[in-house]
């Protein structure tokens, strides 16, 4: 096994919410020391669970791997110490709104006057820059800005937004990729570089199908519920099993003539109203119903089974809990179990970033707030417990 490829790369996190941290949880299990900088009452995430003092869900999905300090940024002396540590960092990252760094005399301008070769990489729902600078982001609010809600849902009801956080999300892993491409160019260079990442702009390429479907139709095409978003695909939907629902698609002929013969009914590629993409995506209710006459007889896991014989493109629709404790991602170790002490045994993720020859290191639940202020501060800063503690008392830490 090789070393991790971000062995030796020194991270702050000042990440909040989801989309930050999910930068941070990438980098962390990349193998980049990773020191989340939190304000002394902690993240916002870290405790919200209704006030009992307990981790929620979301924070030990993001937070793992992680050291962590606390530090005022409203605090001069709690500034100061963010600066000394920016002198020993490679990267800082934070998702606060445009201009709050700044304000608080921490900017990036600031930053990299102190140290030219980090790379200062900021995430923000519209961006630093442009008229919708300053609006306040928000999963939701970035996907109805996105195009994202106008598109989900059926025609003949309102918009709804997606289930997942995919602005959060997506704009965090957008953020990794920024972040190590300016540690290959600061590599060649020597330079730092201050990182611009937009929700928006990251959740914009996810539109691919429905922007085909704008300039086919020469306007906003209707909302199409789980249909293709041009409607020029068919089968394309979710249909009843006997106890639940699976996704069937075929984009080619011969998907079609597959499933006909995984239905026992080959003769429905000879009937007129079947016989073509176009006949079929032109016929969709009589398709859906041909379908769903043969899916809806059988349990989805007998209906996927049968399709995987036939190479038909299928799956089951999966509920959180089946997910959960789903074999094929326990196996390759994209999930892992942890105990703990309230919750039981809970489910966290590992990383989508797969080497072939670097072990992901163990999923880790995250350190208790200000674990960590000890060792990072007196390690990076020279600092002892008597400064710690005066500092912790001045509320600084």
């Amino acid at each position: 096994m090789t070393d991790a490829p971000l062995e030796g790369i020194t991270v702050l996190d000042l990440g909040q919410i989801y989309n930050g941290p999910y930068c941070g949880y990438l980098l962390a299990m990349a193998g980049a020391r990773v020191i989340k900088v939190e304000p002394p009452t902690g993240e916002g995430m870290r405790g919200r669970r209704g006030g009992d003092g307990l981790l929620s869900y979301p924070f030990m999905m993001l937070n793992g791997n992680k050291e962590t300090v606390t530090l005022n940024l409203k605090d001069e002396r709690g500034r100061d110490l963010l600066k000394r540590l920016v002198q020993h960092a490679d990267v800082l990252l934070e998702n606060f709104s445009p201009g709050t760094m700044e304000r608080n005399g921490v900017g990036s301008a600031t930053l990299l006057e102190i140290n030219p070769r980090l790379i200062y990489g900021a995430a923000t729902g519209f961006g630093r820059g442009g008229p919708h600078r300053d609006y306040r982001a928000m999963d939701i609010t970035v996907q109805a800005m996105t195009g994202v809600v106008a598109i989900t849902g059926n025609d003949d009801e309102p918009p709804l937004k997606s289930g997942p956080a995919l602005c959060d999300i997506l704009g965090g892993a957008h953020l990794y990729a920024a972040i190590t491409t300016a540690l290959v160019r600061r590599a060649r260079t020597g330079k730092g570089a201050v990182l611009d990442v937009a929700m928006q702009d990251a959740v914009f390429p996810t539109l691919t199908s429905a922007l085909g479907a704008y300039y086919a139709v020469g306007g906003n095409p209707p909302r199409t519920g789980n249909h293709h978003q041009a409607m020029a695909v068919a089968p394309y939907n979710v249909y009843a099993a006997a106890d639940g629902h699976v996704a069937i698609i075929c984009i080619r002929e011969g998907h079609w003539q597959s499933l006909s013969r995984a239905m026992g009914r080959p003769e429905l590629t000879e009937d007129p109203r079947f016989e073509s993409m176009k006949e079929r995506a032109r016929n969709m209710a009589a398709t859906d119903e041909a379908v769903e006459a043969w899916t809806s007889t059988l349990p989805k896991a007998e209906v996927f089974r049968i399709c995987q014989e036939h190479d038909v493109i299928c799956a089951p629709v999966q509920s959180l809990d089946d997910v959960l404790n789903d074999p094929h991602l326990l196996e390759r170790g994209a999930l892992a179990k942890l105990a703990h002490e309230h919750f039981g045994d809970v489910t966290l993720p590992s990383t989508a970033l797969r080497f072939e020859d670097v072990e992901p290191p163990p999923v880790t639940l995250p350190r208790p707030l200000g674990a960590d202020n000890e060792s990072v501060y007196g390690g990076l800063l020279g600092l002892d417990r008597a400064q710690l503690e005066e500092l912790a008392g001045a509320g600084a830490i």
